[in-house]
């Protein structure tokens, strides 16, 4: 059964154009489903409307957003606040700009617990210093003490990871966790992300553009255009024999490490110009 379920879900800026188009995906509980597609094609968004913090500029049109059994768009805004807050967490994609830089880092993680569970600070305080270690970050008592300047980019992620399972999320939105992130630090991050999710069987929504983290992070994928999901399928199957072209054209685009000298694979003009017409034929349809 899914833990979360999105039906039909459409939004669009209001007075604009339509940023998703009845997108339905499903994620298991403890799963990890990748959200896959370029910049634009409304991955973020699905996951910001699941956390309930689209821009105030953006709304929603239609669909249903089942969370642990719950259609949290039926829910007045103050209960929907209160049931995601218990549920879900988000682990943001730029470190910097997430954290307060005003505030030391021991209160950042503590509110959380404080804040949704009623913990004691002390206990709070507690809880932090375990998930710091956790996080394999070294003197955890110093980095409580800290503000975000004082830290690396990828001791700032690792923050973000170590307070969005804080409170013990059955479902956590990861938006492209590691874009901020040299090369080598991604690889770090990625793997503590992946060992994380499998020890407290958390649900992951990640949101990436790249196909090489799905292989290794998720076991199902939805793959996005013009905010439409174009394809959904196991990740074993999607890179044994994608269905749509355009993910075939993605796949066939990514680059080949064991061959960091090939040539690049642009998407074909032909397989853009299809999945417009889809895009297009959609919106000249019945739907809102």
């Amino acid at each position: 059964m899914s833990f979360l379920s999105v039906r039909g879900l459409s939004a669009r800026v209001k007075g604009g154009p339509a940023l998703l188009r009845a997108v339905s995906l499903d994620v298991a509980a403890g799963e990890v489903r990748g959200l896959v597609g370029e910049s634009g094609a409304g991955k973020s968004m699905i996951g910001k409307a699941v956390l309930g913090i689209l821009p105030q500029s953006v709304q929603v049109t239609g669909g249903e957003i089942w969370l642990d059994g719950v259609d949290l768009l039926a829910l007045p805004v103050a209960e929907r606040r209160r049931r995601i807050g218990a549920t879900a967490a988000l682990i943001p994609q730029d470190p910097l700009t997430a954290l307060n830089p005003s505030r030391r880092i021991g209160g950042q993680i503590t509110d959380r617990l404080v804040d949704i569970l009623g913990w004691e600070r002390g206990r709070a305080e507690a809880r932090a210093l375990e998930l710091l270690a956790e996080v394999q970050i070294a003197e955890p008592e110093r980095v409580l003490r800290c503000y975000p300047h004082e830290l690396s980019g990828g001791m700032r992620q690792r923050i973000l990871i170590a307070s969005a399972f804080a409170a013990e999320p059955k479902l956590i939105v990861a938006d492209e966790p590691t874009t901020a992130l040299d090369v080598t630090v991604q690889k770090q991050i990625l793997k503590l992300i992946a060992g994380m999710q499998a020890r407290h069987g958390t649900a992951l929504l990640f949101v990436t553009h790249d196909l090489g983290v799905v292989s290794k992070v998720c076991q199902s994928l939805s793959v996005l255009y013009g905010g439409m999901v174009v394809e959904d399928a196991r990740v074993r199957d999607f890179f044994a024999a994608p269905r749509h072209a355009y993910s075939a054209a993605l796949l066939a685009a990514t680059p080949k490490y064991t061959d960091p000298l090939a040539s690049l694979t642009p998407v074909p003009d032909a397989v853009i110009a299809a999945v417009r017409a889809e895009v297009a034929d959609f919106d000249g349809g019945s739907h809102g």
